[in-house]
């Protein structure tokens, strides 16, 4: 394989790229449809300047932030979520290849602990393993978006009723704050803000039943039903984001108020939307 040129590394102390919430992220990618450009001027902070890449590889920039300090225990885990995050934005492309020292390269850190991330994320069905060249993101559809879908709402829903039944209501109003930040994730418009915001809520309700294999295993299932779609001439928009999030503000209510019939349509509603 032929090395590129490296691109100019971004000042401050090497680590992690973080975003404006302080999350570790991949900064996006060059993409050419509007819809792209305008979901990565609402994610990726001004002034981010692109690297080179290697090989025939989609390049991925570093942002010209300055990068804070990591405990070299926290560097897998903190290149996972980037690289969740990057899935969910799209900067990480179906269908393409990467190689863990290029993604190192942009990250700042070895080949390792970006090797050791993607085979987490091959177990999770996001990549497959390449052969002598890296990971290949793998290429999803509608129908398996619906399957997701459906198998979520098979676990969630019945548990999500129960709950309703026999949760004091100060339990759920104690949930409001992460409710909101769904909300102001929506109004920001970048998906994978609200793709992190939305899992955080729903692990927050699930685990009012006490079940921690069912709250791993919808986690899992919300992560997979997060990821983009390929050759999808339709993708959910800010209104979108913020009709979803409106739903969780109003589920609250009706079950802080006790008003079961409310919450057990919003319930089952819910999933429906988030096809």
């Amino acid at each position: 394989m032929k090395q590129g040129t490296q691109g100019a590394a971004a000042p401050g102390i090497p680590g992690i790229p973080r975003d404006g919430a302080g999350r570790a992220r991949v900064p996006a990618q060059a993409r050419t449809s509007p819809a792209g450009d305008a979901d990565r001027e609402r994610c990726e902070p001004p002034g981010a300047v692109r690297g080179e890449h290697t090989h025939s590889e989609i390049p991925i920039p570093h942002p010209a932030l300055p990068r804070p300090v990591v405990q070299r225990a926290s560097v897998r885990g903190q290149i996972l979520d980037a690289l969740r995050t990057a899935l969910v934005a799209g900067d990480l492309r179906p269908g393409e290849v990467y190689s863990a020292p290029v993604l190192g390269e942009r990250f700042g850190v070895s080949a390792t602990p970006v090797r050791e991330a993607m085979q987490q994320l091959a177990l999770e069905g996001a990549v497959e393993v390449v052969p002598n060249r890296g990971f290949r993101v793998v290429v999803r559809g509608v129908r398996e978006l619906a399957e997701l879908a459906e198998v979520r709402a098979l676990i969630e829903v019945p548990v999500m009723l129960r709950l309703a039944r026999t949760v004091p209501a100060e339990r759920w109003a104690d949930l409001r704050p992460l409710a909101e930040a769904t909300a102001r994730a929506a109004a920001s418009g970048c998906r994978a803000t609200y793709a992190e915001a939305d899992r955080v809520f729903h692990r927050a309700v699930l685990t009012l039943s006490g079940n921690e294999q069912l709250v791993g295993i919808a986690e899992d299932l919300h992560r997979r039903s997060q990821w983009p779609l390929t050759n999808v001439p339709t993708r959910r928009d800010r209104a979108d984001l913020l009709a979803d999030a409106t739903e969780h503000l109003a589920l609250l209510d009706a079950l802080t108020t006790g008003d079961q019939e409310t919450a057990r349509t919003l319930i089952q509603t819910h999933f429906t939307a988030t096809a």
